[in-house]
């Protein structure tokens, strides 16, 4: 399911870093049934405030390495983009979704809320109104409600080949 756990997250700063170097545009994918569900409930459920607090800033300094990539970053998003998953897809510089994509945030039925910089970006991409909708309420979007109120660009068979092709286009 492709979960964000304390130590895919650091993976994922460390090898973000690396590549930012080349400065070359880079393309974040799942697997066709998980873009990514967020952070493991599990491991959350182990871990105490000041833990949870040093994982909080551990997936914002991934947001903002994302964020800050000196070359676009493509989200190829396939399944479910969930939680701290669509927090990784609003980081990327643009996203690209199939017809398969469900994007949400979860978190409010499970009494959590995202601290990786979602709240922030998700209203000034698609407006309060309706991130609050997605956020309080919960709500899923399917990848055509998606494209209309822009929370990705483009939905397309085979995301990550679109994806690689814009990458390669730039």
């Amino acid at each position: 399911m492709n979960r964000l756990s304390q130590g895919c997250v650091l993976a994922l700063i460390e090898v973000i870093r690396k590549l930012a170097r080349n400065a070359q545009p880079l393309v974040i994918a799942g697997n066709t049934e998980f873009f990514s569900v967020g952070a493991d409930l599990n491991e959350i459920a182990r871990i105490s405030g000041p833990e949870a607090y040093e994982f909080s800033k551990m997936g914002q300094k991934l947001m903002n390495e994302i964020k800050q990539f000196p070359a676009p970053v493509f989200a190829a998003v396939s399944g479910y983009c969930m939680g701290g998953g669509l927090d990784l897809a609003l980081a990327c510089h643009r996203r690209i979704a199939a017809p398969s994509a469900v994007f949400g945030h979860r978190g409010a039925a499970l009494g959590l809320i995202t601290g990786w910089g979602g709240t922030q970006r998700l209203p000034r991409l698609i407006g309060k109104a309706r991130a609050l909708e997605m956020l309080v309420a919960g709500e899923k979007i399917y990848a055509q409600e998606a494209l209309r109120v822009g929370l990705i660009e483009d939905v397309v068979d085979d995301p990550v080949g679109e994806a690689v092709q814009r990458a390669l286009s730039v």
